[in-house]
């Protein structure tokens, strides 16, 4: 009976309880009729029970109160029991889960008669508090050092909380949250300093977080660096919580330039329209009429594109008209870059890269030292598509490319081409036996069609300047094979078939009355068709040195010689139609010119615009005259070294570069009567330790020159001087990087390619810094001799690891001073950040400094001083 009874007992307390996980074997279940129960299980070190649906009138055992959802708790240490007043005590480790809501803490408390739920931490043997609450709700995640909640209204009271918002923290000395899951927090800090005590924070004596919108509202609220209180004070405090991007008010930078007067700089409108497009506008304006506007957005679509366009318009007002220092200046500059995933569109690929705008933008405009020293700008929009195991393919394209210093656009709009790859027609369906050395020939397709102008930035933009655009399409034909000869020699000839397209070609006149040549431009289709033969013979000449003993294993030496031979006709001939002649004076002399391109010596053309002596061309030029038989010579060579490296268990064969090429090319031209020979050109690059990279070349012309006038003469020069040659031009370069990497030992050379660290073995800071060097050296001579010589050096250096210091500087030996010259200082300062770069001197003297919150939500909380060239 009593056993019975014993049973029966167990069983209605397992039945109240809903216990879902079965205790331990060694573990003694609790008497229901006393007034506590204390749980203790120290064989696992936890207990999981739950309750559900538990009724406070089921014979006053079971814990009271129904709540919606199961409550899951657990706790690593202990669990007490008061049934009469339906409360459970977890100690160490405890967790509760209930519907979203999820804490963890050190001690928690739960009242099923109230609903209420009590967290704080504990301290351990040291006096420390640790486990304090780590309280999470949908996206509300934040710690405390106590808390507690009704599971009922979902109201809860929290003191001493962090919690993360988007970007920043929110710490808050009493915390009230709201059934909406609003949180007011009373004495709250909002700051973006991940630190247990941040560096800086903005004090608020209230503070709002709205979950419906994601924002964080302040009433009046003062800015605190380094528990310093500062008199920067807002009547009230808005900031967006959610992640991502937000759209918002850029504020501007403001200041006085002496030349342009007082300014707000880089003030705007953010937009972020969505996760793959956003917009950036922004403007400045100075109280001396000068403007600017400026537009970014960066766009992306996963997998298939991503790309950034930056559009800027300035105008710059210096001084008055009245004044002879007046100057006003406009200048626009566009940057577009695309690129698309290689996955998205296999066999079509769309792709740009714009760099356009006035030459004086990045003059008038304050820019980086790349920039301002850029004197060349290049764009290309380009398409392509190859058809998928056909050999077909197919190119759109438009490009242009600016000199800032002559200020010459050319511009390519468009320019389309199609190919057919290379073909064997000769070529067996089965193959029996070797192939036959006409298997070999192959031909291909190349079609190019172009619309280009060349124009001054003057003219380029004006209505006239569509007359000026020049077009044509080129088609040209290779027919081409190889084959060995005599076993080592290879022979390749080739024949090349081209026919130009044109749709104006250009007649000369000479008028008596004037005593002018006038050009005519003749509307009408016109081919010309050419075609020259070539043929190449080379092989190789291997030499080896073989060491027994010693570190050199072995020298090799490679000779590549090579001879090649071009023929092409005189497309100057009448029979051909493409030159004519003209008169060019009263003393009836004539002149030979191309209809498809040439000069008007002294001309005019049509317009009544002096010519000058400049060229008129088609875009693809004419047909050459002169005949044109061409033997060339060329000679390189390589030359390599093996060592040997003796360690205790192996011996280890290292391949050292002495020369990577020295090359020799000339040539003689056999349908000439003078100046057959073409000057020698001789070429050297070598690389050193692996780190100095060296190259120089030289020519030399067989021809003396006219010692006055340094025009080349058809008088050898060894029978003018005595000297087999005559020296004209040199250049030579070297650069080279080194860097604290390179210098270390092997073993810690490898383990920074591994391991990103600047701390040696020994605990102390090593100072990771690189630095690069280039030198060259130009030399050419004539009647009298000229030569550059500069060197240019920069690099940077990390003093410690919060410390870097960055310059470029360089020094022109013929003008004998300091080029372009830049120092730089960054300094990381935890959540701050400061910023400080100096132009020295030259045109774009300045420098720059900058302190600044890192994270882009206080981003304007910064403190900028500037002076630049403009505010001298």
């Amino acid at each position: 009976m009593r056993i019975f009874i014993l049973l029966f007992f167990l069983t209605f307390v397992c039945v109240h309880l809903n216990a879902q996980n079965t205790l331990p074997p060694d573990s003694t279940l609790p008497n229901p009729f006393t007034d506590s129960l204390k749980v203790n299980n120290d064989t696992t070190g936890v207990v999981i029970i739950e309750q559900d649906s538990l009724n406070k009138d089921s014979a006053n055992v079971a814990l009271s109160g129904e709540l919606k959802s199961k409550i899951h708790y657990l706790s690593v240490d202990s669990m007490e029991f008061d049934l009469v007043e339906d409360k459970v005590y977890m100690y160490h480790n405890a967790s509760i889960e209930y519907e979203d809501l999820k804490l963890k803490a050190d001690y928690i408390e739960i009242d099923f008669d109230k609903r209420l739920l009590y967290a704080k931490g504990a301290p351990d043997s040291a006096g420390v508090i640790v486990g304090q609450p780590e309280f999470e709700q949908g996206q509300e995640k934040f710690k405390s050092e106590g808390l507690t909640y009704n599971f009922n209204n979902k109201r809860g009271r929290i003191t001493e909380v962090r919690t993360q918002q988007g970007e920043g923290y929110i710490i808050g000395e009493k915390v009230i949250k709201s059934e909406s899951d609003n949180f007011y927090v009373r004495n709250g800090k909002y700051t973006t300093c991940d630190k247990p005590h941040p560096d800086f924070y903005i004090e608020a004596n209230k503070l709002k977080m709205v979950k419906k919108g994601n924002r964080i509202v302040t009433g009046p609220a003062y800015m605190v660096i380094a528990d310093v209180p500062t008199p920067l004070a807002i009547p009230f405090g808005f900031f967006p919580a959610n992640k991502g991007r937000q759209s918002g008010l850029i504020f501007p930078a403001y200041g006085e330039s002496n030349d342009l007067g007082f300014f707000l700089k880089d003030g705007g409108w953010y937009f972020g329209f969505s996760d793959y497009v956003d917009l950036a506008l922004t403007g400045d304006i100075y109280s001396q009429g000068s403007w600017a506007l400026h537009g970014t957005s960066n766009y992306a679509n996963l997998y298939h594109y991503r790309g950034s366009l930056n559009v800027n318009y300035s105008t710059t007002k210096i001084s008055e008209k009245e004044l002879p220092d007046y100057s006003l200046s406009r200048d626009f500059f566009v940057r577009w870059n695309h690129s698309q995933d290689a996955k998205a569109h296999p066999g079509t690929i769309f792709s740009a890269s714009v760099n356009a705008g006035t030459g004086k933008y990045y003059y008038n405009n304050i820019s980086s030292g790349t920039d301002y020293l850029t004197n060349t700008f290049q764009s290309s929009i380009s398409y392509s598509k190859r058809w998928l195991g056909k050999p077909y393919n197919l190119s759109i394209a438009a490009r242009h490319d600016q000199n800032n210093i002559t200020h010459i656009y050319n511009i390519t709009l468009p320019e389309i081409g199609f190919g057919i790859d290379r073909l064997t027609p000769f070529k067996r369906k089965v193959v029996v036996g070797g192939e036959k050395w006409y298997e070999k020939i192959g031909l291909s397709l190349t079609t190019n069609a172009r619309n280009s102008i060349s124009s001054p930035d003057s003219l380029l933009f004006k209505p006239e300047s569509i007359d000026r655009f020049q077009n044509g399409i080129f088609n040209s034909v290779p027919l081409s094979t190889s084959f060995q000869v005599f076993k080592y020699f290879t022979i390749s000839p080739s024949i090349n078939f081209s026919s130009k397209w044109y749709f104006k070609t250009f007649e000369q006149r000479y008028d008596a009355d004037s005593e002018k040549v006038f050009l005519d431009t003749i509307s009408g289709f016109k081919a010309a068709n050419e075609y020259s033969i070539s043929a190449s013979l080379n092989t190789r000449i291997y030499g080896m040195a073989n060491f027994k003993k010693g570190k050199i294993a072995a020298i090799r030496h490679v000779v590549t010689p090579s001879v090649s031979l071009s023929y092409r006709p005189d497309y100057a001939e009448s029979k051909y139609g493409y030159y004519k002649n003209v008169q060019i004076n009263e003393t009836g002399s004539t002149q030979q010119y191309s209809i498809f391109g040439g000069a008007v010596p002294g001309g005019i053309d049509h317009d009544s615009a002096i010519y000058n002596g400049i060229s008129y061309n088609t875009i693809y030029g004419g047909p050459a005259s002169g005949k044109y038989g061409f033997l060339s010579f060329g000679l390189d060579n390589n030359l390599e070294m093996k060592t040997r490296q003796q360690t205790d268990t192996a011996v280890n064969f290292k391949k050292i570069k002495i020369l990577e090429s020295l090359s020799i090319n000339t040539g003689y031209n056999l349908a000439v009567k003078t100046f057959n020979w073409s000057p020698v050109a001789v070429a050297a690059r070598t690389t050193i330790l692996e780190k100095f990279n060296i190259t120089a070349n030289a020519n030399f012309d067989p021809y003396a020159i006219n010692d006055s006038t340094g025009d080349r003469i058809n008088r050898y020069e060894k029978n003018v001087t005595g000297k087999l040659l005559r020296f004209t031009n040199a250049r030579a370069a070297i650069g080279f990087n080194l860097n604290s990497t390179s210098l270390f030992d092997k073993s810690e050379s490898e383990n920074s390619k591994t391991k990103t660290t600047t701390t040696s073995t020994s605990g102390y800071y090593k100072i990771p810094w690189n630095l690069t060097f280039n030198y060259s050296y130009d030399y050419s001579k004539k009647v009298a001799s000229t030569k550059t010589q500069t060197l240019y050096c920069y690099g940077d250096l990390s003093l410690t690891e919060n410390w870097k210091i960055n310059f470029s500087t360089g020094w022109d030996f013929e003008a004998k001073d300091v080029s372009y010259t830049s120092l730089g200082i960054v300094r990381d300062l935890h959540c701050w950040e400061m910023h400080f770069s100096w132009v020295p001197f030259g045109a774009q003297e300045n420098y720059f400094f900058s302190i600044n919150v890192k994270s882009s939500i206080l981003k304007d909380l910064k403190v900028d001083k500037k002076k630049d060239r403009y505010d001298r």
